[in-house]
């Protein structure tokens, strides 16, 4: 076997991946061992005492040196680092940014480790945020249908399906990761780094879900609630605006009636510009008009579809737009 030799030691398991993550960047080979067993392992130690960074010898004068160049001042007594360009965010600044400060790191940790990092080192059925993907999932989905049945309780139970299904989607879920800072802080392994994995917006959403996960076994429900409603706040209000509920359903027809009814408006008219084509392809061009102003034309191959998509504009000229 391979000697090798520790060249960080830290009593925190996720600066150890931090750590491990700066010198991976280098193409150094590194391995996590713990105060309290000889034996090394690839994943999160949790609170197992001392965790230990180690590198094989003949690189350890490189690692050291890497180390060294990432200390803060004061570094060399308490044995902190830097963040360092490109490598995963300190989870404080991402607890910063979700407004919540984890008690168990080690659950933060596993959120944010995809399992390309866990299969790497040569267990993928440990540390990875799959299996808190599935339960945050389930925790979105809970909070989000409560939200809804708070708010909307007259609104019948397809319409709030299609309105919960736009709030939890994936395009949402990345744009929550996107804004709080979780791309810089996952850990994936070299190939899911090299292909982009940060910005991929589907391990945005999974972990970001994981985070939820995480949130609601650190803190309980109030925790996760208070997470999920925080960062879908700017959502939410909007949904309360007269018509956008509607909107979200795909029935923009209904959702300009409701929208200009609310601002004591005269119903939209719905006029046929145009029909063109042979039977079998035809296209109609329809014009939604308001007190004599024409809002928006579109066209379809029928005129329903026509309509729809000049309310969709028309909408879009009254400042009520889609969230997705």
């Amino acid at each position: 076997m391979t000697e090798t030799v520790v060249v960080f030691r830290t009593q925190s398991d996720v600066e150890a991946w931090i750590v491990r993550g700066l010198l991976d960047a280098h193409g150094l080979h590194t391995f996590l061992g713990s105060s309290v067993t000889r034996a090394l392992f690839p994943v999160s130690v949790g609170h197992l005492g001392e965790v230990r960074v180690l590198v094989p010898a003949d690189q350890a004068a490189e690692a050291e040196a890497l180390i060294a160049a990432h200390r803060g001042a004061g570094g060399h007594a308490t044995g902190r680092v830097l963040p360092f360009p490109g490598e995963p965010a300190q989870p404080s600044r991402l607890e910063a940014a979700m407004g919540y400060r984890f008690r168990d790191e080690a659950l933060l940790a596993q959120a944010l480790t995809h399992r390309s990092r866990a299969q790497e080192d040569g267990d993928s059925s440990l540390g990875d945020n799959e299996s808190l993907e599935f339960l945050g999932d389930a925790i979105l989905g809970f909070v989000v249908a409560e939200w809804l049945h708070a708010e909307f309780p007259a609104a019948d139970e397809g319409r709030k399906s299609k309105i919960k299904a736009s709030l939890v989607s994936r395009s949402s879920l990345a744009r929550i990761a996107a804004r709080i800072g979780i791309g810089d802080a996952l850990l994936l392994g070299r190939g899911e780094e090299k292909t982009g994995g940060r910005h991929k917006q589907a391990l945005l959403a999974d972990a970001c879900e994981a985070l939820i996960a995480a949130v609601y076994l650190d803190g309980g429900l109030e925790a996760a609630r208070g997470f999920v409603l925080r960062e879908l706040q700017a959502v939410l209000d909007l949904a309360r605006q007269p018509g956008l509920l509607t909107a979200l359903t795909g029935d923009y027809k209904s959702a300009l009636q409701e929208v200009l009814q609310a601002r004591q408006g005269a119903p939209p008219d719905y006029r046929l510009v145009s029909e063109s084509g042979p039977d079998h392809e035809k296209r109609f061009e329809v014009e939604v008009v308001v007190e004599g102003h024409c809002l928006a034309r579109a066209d379809g191959h029928t005129k329903k579809q026509a309509e729809q998509t000049a309310a969709r504009l028309a909408l879009r000229e009254l400042g009520i737009t889609e969230t997705t």
